[in-house]
């Protein structure tokens, strides 16, 4: 009955709208689905950044959807998929960033397999990865699991290729001569994504158009949310309506690729954005670029720029951070994993990307395939360490209720240490972010459980705790 009422709707709105493409519903019985994302849900999860086609040697949906029950032994509530729709053969990239179709060598030619942000249709899958039932097993596989599901959005630009181009040019931007351009900087340059087209959001049918195309996901795939690439040039007025019209469907987690808390205002806007000043940050301290004062006026900043039910998305590593800044290992080296506990720690949600776990040490290709190693270490534990305590104590909520965050003075500028707590639990973290031992004076006392190693740690108050070079600590109050 709900799918009918659901059909009744969409062709009443299609009929106030004829020239916006809605989703075709069918009325076939619904399949048992996870239960709608709610907040409980924000406050313990760990996402995953799923890479397809560098996840496995395959590159398929079917080879990724095998490994989604081993998720859960990181924490992991929510996947994120990198963005799974056909990618433009026109102007697609090349490794190197030059266009596929410079390369003379036809068999060189056809390994560019382009970027997955230059899509060529909203509604369709690539074929690279499998087909719609394909996909439609991994989310089945996933929610049986109980993990949801957000697609990665491209909504700022489309492929060279895609359908608009033809029926639609006014929905991209021109130059003066009437030409459709590809991205461009504030005073006119190129942006240098020559293999995408850029959308013109003053034009209100294209608007139409892309929610439409948005709720095909949520109402026939069942997924169950997005994670939004490069929201800053596109209105904020497109996405309350987005995602209002994506929540009259069902409730949905909404991630925004920006660091601007405008797009988190309210209740009709994004739910998490990128803690892209915690992560540059982190990696400068690491670098002895920046103090630990800083990361104290960061958390003033967050506290007073954002509203208290806002989420950051924490993390040491993206697509984009692997592929073209470097791997976690080259760019913390030893502090890999004291800087991998304070994103677990600090308030938010922590990221893991598609080999992470398994201690990628390599920049993955972008244009091309790659893939990721399989072999379970002692980073994989420890990721699973942290996943535990973040899912199951209260003290490390990061959600729309987080836990409570108080800095703590250890009298050591070298060392960091804080407490999270709520509803009688507390966990805190002690941090030594150089490279050399460090004796910090902790104003607390008290019974911990070192939470890595299991062990019974009794503090007094004012005595001395040693840390070794980027040493840390997570201890749970007795």
């Amino acid at each position: 009955m709900k799918r009918l009422l659901l059909l009744m709707t969409l062709v009443a709105f299609t009929a106030c709208k004829k020239d916006v493409k809605e989703p075709v519903v069918t009325t076939e019985e619904a399949k048992p689905t996870l239960k709608p994302i709610d907040d409980a849900v924000l406050e313990t999860a760990v996402i995953y950044e799923a890479n397809i086609r560098q996840y496995s040697a395959e590159g398929t949906f079917d080879a990724f959807t095998k490994d989604i029950p081993q998720l859960k032994d990181l924490g992991v509530k929510i996947i994120w998929l990198m963005p799974i729709n056909p990618i433009s053969e026109t102007k697609r990239k090349a490794t190197g960033g030059d266009f596929a179709y410079k390369i003379e060598d036809e068999a060189e030619r056809a390994k560019m397999l382009g970027s997955y942000y230059a899509v060529t249709d909203y509604t369709k899958v690539n074929p690279e990865f499998g087909d719609i039932e394909d996909f439609r097993e991994l989310v089945k596989t996933a929610h049986d699991n109980g993990i949801y599901v957000i697609l990665d959005w491209v909504p700022n630009h489309t492929g060279w290729d895609h359908i608009w181009i033809k029926e639609h040019p006014e929905f991209y931007v021109k130059n003066a001569a009437g030409e459709i351009t590809d991205p461009l900087n504030p005073d006119g340059t190129s942006k240098g994504w020559g293999d995408v087209a850029q959308l013109d959001y003053t034009n209100m049918d294209m608007q139409k158009q892309m929610i439409a195309d948005m709720k095909y996901w949520v109402a026939e795939e069942h997924v169950d949310g997005f994670r939004c690439d490069h929201v800053e040039p596109t209105p904020v007025t497109f996405w309350v309506d987005a995602i209002s019209q994506l929540k009259a469907i069902k409730p949905v987690f909404m991630l925004a690729e920006n660091d601007d808390p405008k797009f988190m205002k309210g209740d009709s806007l994004f739910e998490m954005e990128y803690g892209w000043k915690l992560h540059h940050l982190a990696n400068e301290i690491v670098k002895g670029e920046k103090t630990l004062s800083d990361f104290s006026g960061l958390m003033d900043y967050i506290n007073t720029a954002y509203e208290a039910d806002d989420i950051i998305m924490n993390f040491v590593t993206n697509h984009d951070e692997n592929s073209w800044a470097g791997t976690v290992n080259t760019r913390l080296g030893a502090a890999k994993n004291v800087t991998t506990a304070l994103m677990y720690m600090a308030p938010g949600m922590p990221l893991v990307y598609s080999g992470q776990e398994y201690s990628l040490n390599h920049s993955l290709k972008f244009f091309e395939k790659d893939s990721i190693p399989k072999a379970k270490g002692d980073y994989y534990d420890f990721l699973s360490k942290l996943g535990t305590l973040k899912n199951e104590n209260a003290a490390l909520n990061g959600g729309k209720e987080a836990a409570g965050y108080e800095p703590l003075d250890f009298s050591n500028e070298q060392v960091l240490a804080f407490k999270r707590e709520k509803d009688g639990e507390s966990v805190y973290f002690i941090g030594n972010f150089s490279d050399k031992e460090q004796t910090a004076k902790p104003t607390l006392t008290g019974t911990f459980t070192n939470f890595i190693t299991g062990e019974k740690v009794d503090i007094a108050n004012g005595a001395d705790v040693k840390l070794e070079p980027w040493g840390y600590r997570i201890l749970v109050a007795e």
